[in-house]
């Protein structure tokens, strides 16, 4: 039975996580444990302390017919385009709310992989959003702070209300 997502707006989601120094046997069952959970929403993308796990661990998978799942350990962006794309984006942990947020159209990542190896990656589109949305879990971001402040304190008045 996978691990529960913690809702927001508890602590665990504003804590930078840990880097991961090895990928072992338990880092490898964590990430099918939490592609499980992402293929369950359904969603494009998981961080670990989404399931209140504070490593720097994330699995993406925008593909159409599913089961391409990326696993990343300690990802981080090395090349950002200039253009950007808006998406409307949302997360478990603040459940019924979404905004459209707009962040770099690619992205060229570097991450060690499930062979606990360096790996580098492009990522465009719908991919380049939702690892950069994994990232911004990693660093205790939440998608909502990417808004201005007048629609973020909209979004989170109505997900209160929406909890009521």
């Amino acid at each position: 039975m996978p691990r529960p997502l913690i809702p927001w707006p508890d602590a665990r989601l504003r804590k930078v996580a840990a880097p991961v120094e090895a990928v072992t046997d338990e880092i490898r069952a964590l990430w099918d444990e939490m592609i499980e959970v992402m293929e369950a929403m359904p969603g494009v993308g998981l961080a670990a302390p989404q399931l209140g796990v504070s490593l720097r661990i994330a699995v993406v998978d925008a593909s159409e017919k599913r089961g391409q799942a990326v696993r990343m350990a300690n990802p981080e962006v090395l090349h950002a385009s200039v253009e950007l794309r808006p998406h409307e984006e949302a997360s478990p942990n603040l459940a019924g709310v979404s905004a459209v947020v707009k962040r770099p159209r690619a992205v060229t990542v570097r991450y060690m992989n499930e062979d606990g190896v360096m790996d580098r990656r492009d990522f465009v589109g719908l991919w380049a959003t939702s690892v950069q949305h994994q990232i911004d879990h990693l660093n205790g971001k939440m998608y909502f702070d990417r808004l201005s402040k007048v629609k973020r304190d909209m979004l989170l008045r109505k997900a209160r209300k929406g909890a009521a």
